[in-house]
């Protein structure tokens, strides 16, 4: 049986922290909560990322809901990706119930139902601030890697992105880069290679498909103006609590090369626009990542790479990215490496392949002497997880079973009148919701086009008279068809007789009529 003091002890020496930090639970041991065993996060490390994994139905969102709240309580924005649609319901205070009042006793603290700011923002035409970015901002490396091209390719778009630098064509939208594909694969693939060099229509051909599949995943609807700001993913309300940014993407899960196309470009334009920040008291802004698997599922290895890199890079900017998922392998192992937060709810094991996912989880945790990890991995209750994560100083704290405080707003989704209600009220909604198609690179074109066809015709009716005025050229005797077709026929005979004599033509010797 684990010796509870040396339990108590080892969560007070591994808990305990200097800087601000918040209490997400107590700690069990036995199946029972032990009083004196809080389980806190510090703030101070909350950008070195996270995990946060579980079977269907065992409250992983719950914790990811409830820990968004901790942070806006203490004024750290945050952006939750709601695939499933049951985040929204933040925005309003939960109601009071016998299980949530009991859960509370036992942690030690008053349930009290709460509101937080909420900003609602969408991908496509759903209600809420729109999130647009422009081709040029995505540029021609990002922009090659989410089509998957080669070398290749890949020099074909920096070409492309050169010239329309060159002769000032911005690139805002789908329908502007597609235009200059086919400029450049027809009419101006002349102008192109005297500038650049030689081309591959070939290649052209491939992007434009790639870029055709994009399309058909509504990846139109992303592209365009106006380009949102990340800087408004970073407010502070006007009570002083973080804005909590809920990106509702419920329609993505049936498309998840435009989601995993926004988040490695919405990582990227976090990354570049950001100062470095060194080691804050606690992060600027908090991403929570739903549904992980559909960011890696389509993702090709240099995607992966890209994703890799900045999840490295970003936390020096004082940005915590946090993964939830129901399965820690369906994270890429180096990116799985990177994440000093795993809070760990139940797995099932149906199959041996569940066993065996399950006793990897389990050698991914710190040891311990108080659980038998991999077998209490399967009988952790709804609500209950291990956790485990960094201190201050960078060192894993124990492994330790805890019961996790419930959130305090509705745990359920808004209806359509109170998301509508919500929009309205956004201070940013106005400013994002108006689409602006400005002139670029497909409307220069265009014109560029019309005014040479126009050119064209000009110039063919300048020359038909001319053509007409011509005196017709007396017909000579080797112009009758006739003679023509004598010595088209004299020719064929003497050139098969020249071949004949050097053995090089006519019948072989075996096939010749005796």
């Amino acid at each position: 049986m684990p010796d509870k003091q040396a339990f108590l002890q080892s969560i007070t020496t591994g808990y305990t922290f200097k800087g601000e930090h918040v209490k997400i639970g107590m700690g069990m041991i036995d199946g029972e909560v032990v009083e004196g065993a809080p389980i806190s996060l510090p703030l101070k490390t909350m950008n070195r990322h996270g995990l946060i994994a579980g079977a269907t139905g065992t409250g992983k969102t719950k914790t990811l809901q409830m820990i968004s709240e901790y942070l806006s309580d203490n004024s750290v924005p945050v952006l939750l990706m709601d695939i499933k649609g049951d985040l929204s319901g933040i925005a309003t205070a939960g109601t009071v119930n016998d299980k949530l009042i009991e859960r509370s006793k036992k942690l030690g603290i008053d349930f009290t139902p709460t509101a937080f700011p909420v900003e609602l923002l969408t991908l496509s035409n759903e209600p809420g601030v729109r999130l647009r970015a422009t081709v040029s901002e995505f540029g021609p490396v990002l922009l090659s890697k989410i089509l998957g091209l080669n070398d290749t390719q890949g020099g074909l778009v920096a070409v492309i992105f050169k010239y329309c630098d060159d002769h000032q064509m911005p690139l805002l939208n789908l329908k502007d880069f597609i235009k200059v594909l086919q400029y450049i694969g027809n009419e101006g693939k002349a102008e192109i290679e005297k500038e650049y060099g030689k081309i591959s229509t070939t290649s052209t051909g491939t992007i434009l498909r790639k870029v055709i599949e994009l399309q058909q995943q509504g990846a139109d609807v992303f592209f365009g103006e106006k380009s949102f700001e990340v800087e408004d993913l970073m407010r502070i309300s006007d009570d002083g609590r973080g804005m909590i940014n809920v990106l509702r993407v419920t329609d993505m899960q049936d498309r998840p090369k435009l989601f995993s196309t926004f988040m490695l470009q919405l990582l990227a334009e976090l990354y570049a626009s950001c100062p470095e920040e060194g080691d804050m008291d606690k992060p600027k802004l908090i991403l929570f990542i739903d549904e992980a698997h559909l960011v890696f599922n389509e993702a090709s290895e240099a995607l992966l790479q890209q994703i890799e890199t900045v999840i490295k890079l970003i936390r020096s900017k004082g940005i915590g990215i946090f993964f939830c998922t129901q399965n820690p392998q369906d994270i890429p192992a180096a990116i799985l490496s990177q994440l000093g937060l795993k809070i760990q709810h139940a797995l099932r094991a149906f199959t041996a392949a569940d066993r065996k996912t399950i006793k990897q989880a389990a050698e991914n945790f710190p040891e311990t002497d108080f659980y038998e990890t991999d077998e209490l991995l399967t009988q952790l209750g709804i609500g209950e997880a291990f956790v485990t994560l960094l201190n201050e100083k960078g060192i894993p704290t124990p492994l330790v079973h805890t019961m996790l405080c419930a959130p305090r707003s509705r745990m359920d989704v808004l209806t359509d009148a109170e998301i509508n209600q919500l929009v309205q009220s956004s201070k940013l909604a106005a400013k994002y919701s108006k689409e602006i198609d400005s002139e670029s690179a497909y409307e220069i074109l265009t014109a560029k086009l019309e005014e040479a066809a126009e050119r064209s015709k000009e110039m063919a009716a300048t020359e038909e008279p001319k053509q007409s005025g011509r005196p017709k050229k007396e017909e000579s005797f080797f112009d009758n068809p006739v003679v023509r077709q004598v010595g088209r026929t004299a020719a064929s005979v003497i050139t098969r007789s020249l071949l004949g004599a050097l053995g090089l033509g006519g019948r072989s010797r075996s096939t010749r009529r005796r």
